[in-house]
């Protein structure tokens, strides 16, 4: 039962920093404790964690405009962040974990401002049938936690502009374009402030959990530790990974979200893998390759090493046969 909170604010707006904060803040939650952390990027594409930057963003163009890519712990998919969103971050240890408490908190705020929101799925909150505010998740250990965004008054043009969202995806949702799906608190409420938010979210904050919050500041936190986590974030290998030179690929859309597996094969085996994903669940796309370099570029010998995956997690279990399913039907 969580029986401290604690609420903090950023104090700047880079993406890294932010990041570093955020991760620090996981490591460093008491037992019964619950953080709420409030911050804001400028202009700034985020990526998930298992996802491929030059497909997901338009990397040289966000640059040139003096934009930021970052890639964060949590899986799912690609989001633009400018200061007319507000993002949140839960963090909580694993006992006291309650993704449907936390979820109330942002409903119950909106509320607070005379706004009817509602959970759709596992991450999304809509009004009005379209999505102010979309749910990340991650796990370390005992560590959890659980992030999102809140658009007040986002840029949708902009938005539309630094993203590639693929057309199979769009597809899925039954939409036609990426600002047709979402929408900002100010058209309901064209006066509010992100002060006004931040109150209803502290405010529901403590309401949800019964309990007063205790107010943080970032200057209570180890500098030395933070900057370290922040040259994490923005170094090239964090946010790009390693750019495979590949010979196959192969990509499919299931209803948890999309794969693709890129391989480098000599002599009939397969030499190197890569797998992208925006599965909200990191481990899928974590696992696949260590069961698949060194073994014969085959599908029936893919299929029976992927069967060979175990995970505590039922529904990670369920995705890995789908890939197989898909795998066995493709013509590799």
């Amino acid at each position: 039962m969580v029986t401290k909170l604690t609420y903090i604010e950023s104090d700047q707006v880079n993406p890294y920093k932010n990041l570093a904060v955020e991760e620090y803040l996981l490591l460093h939650c008491e037992d019964k404790e619950c953080i709420l952390y409030l911050w804001q990027n400028q202009n700034t594409v985020v990526i998930g964690r298992n996802q491929n930057a030059w497909k997901e963003c338009k990397v040289t163009k966000l640059e040139e405009e003096n934009g930021h890519l970052a890639r964060r712990l949590s899986g799912g998919g690609a989001v633009y962040h400018d200061l007319g969103n507000l993002n949140f971050t839960f963090l909580v240890n694993k006992d006291e974990y309650s993704l449907e408490k936390q979820l109330q908190v942002i409903i119950n705020a909106m509320g607070r401002l005379g706004l009817k929101a509602e959970k759709s799925g596992r991450n999304d909150i809509l009004i009005d049938g379209k999505k102010f505010s979309g749910n990340a998740f991650y796990e370390q250990e005992k560590h959890c936690y659980h992030h999102g965004t809140i658009m007040v008054d986002v840029n949708k043009e902009i938005l539309s502009r630094y993203l590639t969202v693929s057309k199979d995806k769009l597809k899925s949702k039954g939409v036609d374009s990426v600002k047709s799906r979402v929408t900002n608190l100010r058209e309901y409420l064209p006066e509010l402030t992100l002060e006004e938010l931040k109150k209803a979210l502290r405010e529901s904050f403590e309401e949800v959990y019964n309990l007063k919050s205790e107010e943080k500041k970032m200057q209570d936190l180890d500098a030395d530790e933070v900057e370290e986590k922040k040259a994490h974030f923005s170094s090239w290998k964090w946010l790009y990974g390693r750019k495979l030179d590949f010979q196959y690929e192969m990509s499919h859309r299931f209803a948890w979200g999309g794969i693709t597996m890129q391989f480098q094969v000599d002599a009939g085996k397969i030499k190197d893998v890569e797998v992208y994903s925006d599965a909200l669940n990191i481990e899928l796309a974590e696992a696949i390759p260590k069961f698949l370099k060194g073994i014969k570029y085959r599908k029936e010998t893919m299929c029976v090493q992927l069967g060979l995956f175990w995970s505590k997690d039922e529904n990670v279990e369920n995705m890995m046969n789908d890939v197989i399913a898909w795998i066995q039907e493709t013509d590799l």
